[in-house]
């Protein structure tokens, strides 16, 4: 009778065919929630038996047609489908299935498991597959991971709906088409396991991207480790990354595991990362060829499975340019180019952060601050935010302790927002002294076509050029960036 067939005869066919479908899901009950699809009524009832005596609420159909009707009362967490029914089978269900119900894991059964049955299987969207006589130890292991990817996979719809809604997500606001299209690429690095670049000025937010694209990923479940290059020591910064031996340096009095290690499954996010040495970077570079590392004093390989995240303030290409960055390195992390813009070229989104942090800190401190004045605003849009979203927060946060009333005044804002400090127009170019031609030409050339949503004809008409040189210099400039041309 096979592993599950000594099982059913504790469970006579039919006897445990309960219909959880009028039961309205509580809480995180719904990840509890299996549908059973199978035309023979024995090997249903065996299993849905099983899956009631784990704890699950189990539903049944005797088809795929069946199968897709329960789903939409139901709402399954995973759906456990013959691959053999009559009308529609099994992989003829997965397509519907996920339309009507894109976040439920689907696991097949099959009598005649072939390579090309599981291949099939896997490409049209399957999660695993299980060969009958179903073995219950194996069931209930592909069975718990079913329930927790899908539990990563409604997790990560839910946040794909907030970063599809105007306002953005988190502290990640913004309305203009700068955050528009940083949304875009967060949505495009979290379906992929592909290195990704994080480039923009201080404060602008690198790390809340990186912490986002982990938290949609396929990793979200795995740590998220983050790692300041440059406030580590540099003598320390080795032992910090690749964990140390007993007895690798003086003080080394265990062994300890280094972020590598402790990223293992998830994602590591590496700010700063062109502040490490060469050396350095030549050991971080075998990491994400290898996909292994050594301790600081060992001998042995360790093996790490590990997405890489890192981030910088300065300009990559440049460092590469000027051998403070190795190139086989800049090319390896730069697979996917996330830049971030800074507050200043963006100030369209300046009252959404402001309603966003003075909501957050007045639940923190317990304050009931309304807004803040006309005045007020009109400061905060004309201050030029040389530390981005991280100085707004800090200000937003000292003027809701220090506001005596439930609008925020321009007294209540530190001196330097209210000094005659000179903002940069959103018109203009500033280029501080020491900036060369070609930078000053390609920070020009790239504001122009910013300005006017990357439309070249426009773009070339007020640069007082043409069309063709614009695409020429921009496409060079994509391709030393590491960047396809296009």
């Amino acid at each position: 009778m096979g592993a599950l067939g000594t099982h059913l005869a504790t469970y006579p066919a039919g006897s445990s065919r309960k219909k959880f479908s009028n039961i309205e899901p509580k809480g995180d009950d719904m990840k509890h929630r299996v549908l059973i699809a199978d035309d023979d009524e024995s090997a249903r009832a065996g299993v849905a038996a099983l899956l009631t005596a784990w704890g699950y609420e189990v539903d049944e159909a005797v088809d795929g047609k069946e199968a897709l009707d329960r789903a939409q009362t139901f709402s399954p967490a995973v759906v456990i489908a013959d691959l053999k029914m009559p009308g529609l089978d099994g992989l003829a269900l997965l397509k519907p299935l996920s339309e009507l119900n894109p976040n439920a894991v689907v696991i097949l059964l099959t009598g005649h498991a072939t390579v090309e049955t599981a291949v099939s299987a896997m490409r049209d969207g399957a999660y695993d597959y299980l060969t009958k006589p179903v073995d219950p130890q194996r069931l209930r292991v592909v069975l718990d991971k079913a329930v927790e990817r899908a539990e990563v996979q409604k997790e990560v719809t839910l946040l794909r709906r907030q970063l599809k809604q105007s306002r953005g997500f988190g502290a990640l606001l913004g309305v203009g088409p700068a955050m528009q299209e940083v949304y875009r690429l967060i949505d495009l690095a979290a379906t992929s396991s592909a290195p990704v670049l994080l480039t923009g000025e201080t404060g602008t937010g690198k790390e809340l991207v990186a912490r986002t694209i982990h938290q949609m990923s396929n990793r979200a479940k795995g740590p998220f480790v983050a790692v300041n290059c440059s406030a580590i020591p540099e003598t320390l910064l080795e032992s910090e990354l690749f964990g140390h031996e007993k007895g690798a340096f003086t003080g080394a009095l265990e062994r300890r595991a280094g972020y590598f290690e402790l990223a293992d499954s998830g994602t590591i996010f590496l700010d700063e990362i062109t502040e490490m040495s060469p050396s350095l970077q030549a050991k971080y570079l075998r990491v994400l060829q290898d996909g292994v590392i050594r301790r600081l004093g060992g001998k042995a390989e360790t093996k790490v499975d590990i997405r890489v995240m890192a981030a910088t303030n300065r300009d990559a290409a440049e460092a590469v340019r000027d051998k403070a960055f190795r190139e086989d390195l800049y090319y390896r992390v730069n697979v996917l180019a996330i830049s971030l813009p800074p507050l200043r070229r963006r100030l369209e989104d300046v009252p959404l952060l402001v309603e966003a942090f003075i909501s957050e800190f007045n639940e923190k401190y317990e304050r009931q601050v309304k807004s803040v004045d006309d005045a007020t605003m009109t400061r905060l849009l004309e201050h030029s935010w040389p530390g981005n979203i991280r100085e707004l927060r800090n200000i937003i946060e000292r003027s809701v302790v220090t506001c005596e009333g439930d609008l925020i005044s321009p007294q209540c804002l530190p001196f330097r927002t209210v000094a005659t400090d000179k903002p940069e127009r959103a018109d203009a170019v500033l280029l501080p002294l020491g900036t060369t031609l070609e930078q000053g030409e390609r920070e020009l050339i790239l504001r122009t076509l910013e300005s006017v949503n990357n439309n070249k004809t426009r773009a070339a008409a007020i640069l007082g050029t043409t069309p063709k040189t614009l695409h020429n210099k921009t496409r060079r400039w994509r391709s030393e960036s590491g960047q396809i041309a296009s």
